[in-house]
């Protein structure tokens, strides 16, 4: 009986390329959202006041449960999971909801609304079969275009050497070098480069210029001596407390964090594996997102979510090999248990990162217009798009805007502006009457006759009121001789 072979494809969902194959390409996966992922829990535990060891323990369990939701997103269980190419995390669209809550009621209030907020989320996945028809291309489109759009300040602020622009180093141009060796590595290997060189780009890129980093004495290993070798989470080591505002603020926020989880695995599928996304799918990716947000509330974990980089990743590699992303997901789950092995990730400058990854958001901004092109580029679909970048992008550049507003408000919208694109794109989409291209020329055309029918009649009054001069002209003439 032959040997059945063994799908090896890196371009097949299902397929198990040899380790030495799937291993650089689940690193840069690692590499390209580990800073989203401490991010969060460092800011957080700032607003909060969190002691040393509270603070590295947030990092830790942030660490920990991105691994776990990527994973069970991966292979999924029961109708929970999109088992798709995708990679889930503590996401940093939840932060100015979590400074405002954390502000007022300290970690117990964040993580008491979260639970709520969690539940919540799977509530909208439970439903999202029957009201999917309301996120047509035109909507998921524009959020996926806005999360790209959203993300090249943060790229930027990286390559100059640090996520606060307050920093003393911010724009020294050290940094700038570091970012643009790397920056043109990640070209270099993904234009000229073969096989694995080619499809490894980014963590090829991110190696030159930790190399570079290295030799110029930018990286400092004193949080890995630092760090314990094995932590273990424990259940419940924070208090949850119910507050009813920061609960309906949280809840918003999941809900409306659900768009932007509607449009990346829209994004996966379209850039990473050139169909549309299911329904089954869909319902899978809230409806776990959903339950880790709310089990991660009782281990001190922040609230989940899909990594927009990690989309780009997909879509410019094509790579989609569940295999692949389930390394990422075991390398988080490690880093997660080993602070040590967490440290050594961090040890990464902020300029390496943003070389590395500035691309990436572009190929987000671009699966974004691949989705939007899918639709009609009716008036109508424009309008909608048009004014939700406006509106998302003008705000975001200018959040004095909404400063005199209620403070629930700018906690859900002032810090994202994926949120004001997803509610402006949802409403207009809503409220404007569908208008096909069709219809759109037909009207176009019939004006264009009305308004040659008016040139003629115009034309037709003008001879006539000329002969009627040149008759009574003659006539005069006439009369004359």
């Amino acid at each position: 009986m032959p040997k059945q072979q063994v799908n090896t494809s890196i371009f097949d969902f299902h397929g198990r390329p040899p380790l030495g194959k799937a291993l650089p390409l689940s690193l840069q996966h690692v590499l390209a959202m580990i800073a989203g992922v401490i991010t969060p829990p460092i800011i957080v535990a700032g607003v909060v006041g969190a002691s040393v060891e509270e603070r590295l323990l947030l990092i830790q369990i942030a660490v920990l449960a991105s691994g776990v939701s990527t994973l069970f997103q991966l292979y999924g269980a029961w109708k929970f999971g999109a088992r798709l190419p995708a990679i889930f995390g503590v996401g940093f669209a939840y932060v100015p909801t979590l400074v405002a809550v954390g502000g007022q009621y300290g970690l117990a209030g964040i993580l008491g609304a979260q639970l709520i907020g969690g539940i919540c989320m799977m509530v909208v996945g439970y439903f999202i079969q029957y009201i999917r028809h309301l996120f047509p291309p035109v909507v998921a489109g524009t959020v996926v275009l806005v999360i790209g759009l959203s993300l090249y300040d943060i790229a930027v602020r990286y390559m100059a050497g640090s996520g606060n622009v307050e920093a003393p180093s911010f724009g020294e141009p050290l940094n700038w070098l570091v970012a643009l060796v790397t920056l043109a590595t990640v070209l270099v290997a993904s234009q000229f480069g073969r096989g694995v060189v080619k499809l490894s780009a980014i963590i090829v890129g991110i190696v030159v210029g930790y190399v570079l980093s290295l030799l110029l004495g930018m990286v400092s290993f004193d949080a890995v001596a630092d760090a314990g070798w094995v932590a273990v989470p424990r259940f419940m080591p924070f208090e949850l407390e119910f507050h009813t505002s920061a609960i309906i603020a949280m809840v918003i926020i999941c809900v409306i964090n659900s768009v932007q989880t509607i449009g990346d695995l829209s994004a996966t599928t379209v850039g990473g594996m050139n169909r549309e996304l299911t329904t089954r799918e869909l319902t899978g990716g809230l409806l776990g997102n959903g339950l880790t947000t709310t089990l991660s509330a009782f281990f001190g974990a922040l609230p989940t979510a899909t990594f927009s980089q990690n989309v780009g990743i997909v879509a410019m590699t094509r790579v989609i090999s569940r295999f692949v992303l389930a390394l990422a997901g075991g390398f988080m789950l490690l880093a997660g248990l080993s602070p040590k092995f967490g440290a050594l990730v961090t040890t990464i400058p902020y300029p390496v990162l943003g070389g590395a990854t500035v691309i990436v958001f572009g190929m987000i901004t671009m699966t974004g217009i691949k989705l939007l092109i899918k639709d009609e580029l009716s008036a109508r679909n424009m309008t909608i798009v048009g004014l939700a970048l406006a509106l998302s992008l003008g705000i975001s550049q200018v959040p004095e805007a909404i400063a005199q507003l209620p403070e629930w408000i700018q906690s859900v919208i002032g810090g994202s502006p994926i949120v004001v694109a997803a509610i402006t794109a949802f409403t207009l989409n809503l409220a404007l009457p569908r208008v096909s291209l069709a219809d759109e020329e037909r009207e176009r055309e019939q004006m264009a006759r009305a308004d040659e029918e008016s040139n003629c009649s115009t034309t037709q009054d003008r001879e006539a009121a000329a002969d009627s001069h040149r008759q009574e002209g003659s006539a005069g003439t006439a009369s004359n001789t």
